[in-house]
C-alpha cells in the first residue's frame, strides 16, 4: 500500500481552490493506492482564530458539502484508489469538552482523522505558532525564550495525546516538531531530544500513530521532515504506525518528499 494521508483541499481557507479530481488523478498517476483529505476541522464556535485572516479552518456550515462530495468521489475512484473522509482536527487547550462534542457528532462520518496542535496558549491567549517567523519570534519575546516556545509546544502535544476526547479521538498525531518550523529564522539550537522522546513513548503507549510529514523539506526556515529522520526511524523501531502525509495545500504539493523518507533508510 503506498498512502498519503495528509491532504487538505478546496475547502482550506488558507490554501488553493485546486479541485478535488485534481488531486485524486495525480495520486493514482503517482502509483498512490490509499489517500486521506483531511482538511482543517471547523474551531470551536467560542474559539477566536488569532490569526490575521481568521483562516485557520473550515466553516462549520460547509462540512456537509465537504463530507457529500467525498462520498461521491469514493464510490467514483473506488475501482482506481482508496478514499478516506478525514480532518485534521485542532487539539486547543480549555477546549477539551468542545472539541469532544464536536468528535462524537462528525466522528462517525469519517473514515480517518488526525489530531494537531497549532494553536498555543500563553497568559490566558492563543497564538498560531506556525502562522509566520514574525509571529514566532513575537511569541518567543512575550513567553521569555525561544526554548520556552518549545517547552509549551511539546507540553501542549503531550496534553493532545492524554486528553479523553471520546470515542472518535483521532489516532494519529499530526506533526509533532512542528515548533521546528522557523528553527532557521531563530537560528537558534534547541536540545529538546528528551522531549521529543518522551512524545514518541507516550504515542507508542497509548497505541497512536505517526503523522510522518514531508511538508517541512519545503519550508525555508525548516528543511527537514516533522519529525526529524531520526525520530522517524525511533517511532519505527517502538513499533509505532507511521503513515505518510505530504500535508498539501495544492495539487504541485502532493506527496512531497515521500521518497526522500521512505523507505526509511
Amino acid at each position: 500500500m503506498k498512502r498519503d494521508a495528509h491532504i487538505h483541499s478546496p475547502f482550506c481557507p488558507h490554501g488553493t481552490m485546486d479541485d478535488f479530481e485534481d488531486y485524486i488523478k495525480k495520486a493514482i498517476n503517482f502509483g498512490f493506492t490509499d489517500i486521506t483529505f483531511t482538511e482543517h476541522a471547523p474551531l470551536p464556535n467560542n474559539f477566536t482564530d488569532p490569526t490575521p485572516f481568521k483562516d485557520s479552518g473550515m466553516k462549520t456550515e460547509q462540512l456537509t458539502t465537504y463530507i457529500e462530495k467525498l462520498k461521491k468521489l469514493k464510490k467514483q475512484y473506488a475501482s482506481e484508489i482508496r478514499i478516506r473522509i478525514g480532518l485534521e482536527v485542532d487539539y486547543i487547550t480549555d477546549y477539551e469538552r468542545q472539541i469532544r462534542d464536536f468528535l462524537n457528532h462528525i466522528g462517525p462520518q469519517l473514515d480517518d482523522a488526525i489530531l494537531s496542535v497549532h494553536f498555543l496558549k500563553y497568559d490566558n491567549a492563543y497564538t498560531c505558532v506556525d502562522y509566520s517567523s514574525e509571529i514566532f519570534l513575537e511569541f518567543a519575546e512575550k513567553v521569555g525564550t525561544v526554548k520556552e516556545v518549545y517547552n509549551l509546544y511539546y507540553e501542549t502535544v503531550k496534553e493532545s495525546i492524554s486528553a479523553d476526547l471520546g470515542p472518535f479521538k483521532p489516532k494519529r498525531i499530526g506533526h509533532p516538531t512542528l515548533v521546528h518550523k522557523f528553527q532557521l529564522a531563530h537560528q537558534q539550537k534547541i536540545d529538546d531530544h528528551k522531549q521529543i522522546e518522551e512524545i514518541l513513548q507516550l504515542m507508542a503507549n497509548k497505541d497512536y500513530e505517526l503523522d510522518v510529514n514531508g511538508a517541512g523539506l519545503s519550508k525555508k526556515y525548516c528543511k527537514e521532515p516533522y519529525p526529524p529522520l531520526q525520530y522517524i526511524k525511533l517511532a519505527d523501531t517502538l513499533k509505532i504506525p507511521l503513515v505518510f502525509g505530504s500535508d498539501a495545500h495544492q495539487v504541485t504539493n502532493l506527496h512531497q518528499h515521500y521518497d526522500k523518507i521512505f523507505p526509511l533508510k
